[in-house]
């Protein structure tokens, strides 16, 4: 009997590891590192979600997939005070263990494989084809998803504000999709994790009222406390909207254990009732990227998009190793834009996610 073929040849290699020469580089800079790669948050948790934390600390028993009550109150509340929602009851959300290992695993709790269609955009968060790539569905990319060939689509991913470019959809066009996805029996799951952090633009939720028209049949919205409340060590992260789709997934979460432990609960909750800490987050990050943005055009670069979410999308007109690479020299370590996509092949991602000092360290070596 032949040995069994490795889920993971189904796979691409994992990109972050491609990074290593060059950080070796960056680290090796006398003033130290200046990480602006992966986008993980720096700065503290804030201190009353540090303290619902640890007043749940003890929680000897089993926590629910569904969450407690009040963690489905503050999750509805907040869809419908923040997203612009109406009608949110507890079948329409549902807590998930962060919003990478949603991503990852959806296809498959859906049910999909092979012959099945998995969309989402052409430079995009690598997560979405590794998702399609574990049930055997066929990853397909997008420019305009309303181009698609509906056939044997079964998932069509939003990401607005995008990771990596941080463009941000407009309403009419988020409009025009849903319509488009309803027509032809499409579900669509929109990555909104980066919504809070709106600069020039300001972006909207598929769930919001003027986009869904009140229905959220066939919508589902993922959200995640990583950014907005520097929570991605809790692994806190939400889906919201269509009760059906919703029902079913819990219903298989059950049967996979797959349950938000009770003081991360707790501390969602904390975070979600509390709009004060976001808005301080919001001008620590507008500042930086102030601040790197002028000295990125300073040195040469072109910044494109990035009117919304965690990241500059940057170019030099060159292949982005060879920035990567130069970048490095300056003991200054991004993302390569291929990391998102071929047509990301000559651009960098630029993240905010710095201390103040290892930004103005950036800003002072770019000068």
């Amino acid at each position: 009997m032949s040995a069994a073929v490795p889920v993971s040849s189904r796979l691409p290699v994992f990109p972050w590891d491609k990074l290593a020469p060059y950080k070796a580089t960056a680290v090796a800079h006398p003033d130290g590192l200046v990480d602006l790669s992966v986008g993980t948050p720096v700065d503290p948790v804030p201190e009353l979600i540090q303290q619902a934390l640890i007043g749940a600390a003890d929680s000897p028993g089993y926590p629910t997939v569904w969450g407690t009550e009040a963690l489905r109150d503050a999750l509805t509340g907040w869809v419908e005070r923040r997203l612009g929602a109406t009608g949110v009851t507890h079948g329409n959300v549902l807590p998930v263990v962060g919003s990478k290992e949603l991503v990852a695993w959806l296809p498959t709790q859906l049910g999909l494989g092979a012959g099945d269609k998995v969309a989402y955009p052409r430079l995009a968060y690598p997560t979405y084809e590794v998702g399609a790539r574990l049930c055997g569905a066929e990853p397909v990319v997008y420019d305009d998803p309303t181009e698609l060939d509906p056939e044997g689509l079964k998932l069509l991913w939003l990401n607005s504000p995008s990771n990596p470019t941080g463009r941000v959809l407009p309403k009419d066009e988020l409009i025009r999709i849903v319509a488009w996805a309803r027509e032809h029996g499409v579900l669509v799951f929109s990555d909104e994790c980066y919504l809070e952090l709106g600069w020039e633009a300001e972006p909207v939720s598929v769930l919001h009222a003027d986009v869904c028209g009140g229905s959220y049949e066939g919508l589902v919205a993922v959200h995640s406390l990583s950014k907005r409340s520097n929570l991605a060590g809790y692994r806190a992260a939400f889906i919201a909207g269509d009760p059906a789709v919703l029902g079913e997934l819990l219903q298989i979460r059950k049967h996979g254990g797959m349950m938000t432990p009770a003081p991360v609960q707790a501390a969602t909750v904390a975070a979600l009732g509390d709009d004060t800490h976001v808005a301080e987050q919001r001008e620590r990050y507008a500042r930086r990227r102030a601040v790197l943005r002028a000295a990125l055009e300073a040195h040469g670069f072109r910044i494109e998009h990035s009117e919304a979410s965690l990241y500059l999308w940057a170019t030099r007109d060159e292949p982005c190793w060879e920035t990567v690479a130069h970048l490095a020299e300056l003991g200054i370590l991004v993302a390569p834009g291929d990391f998102y996509g071929p047509a990301g092949d000559r651009f960098v991602r630029v993240a905010l996610t710095a201390s103040d000092e290892r930004v103005d360290a950036a800003v002072k070596r770019l000068s």
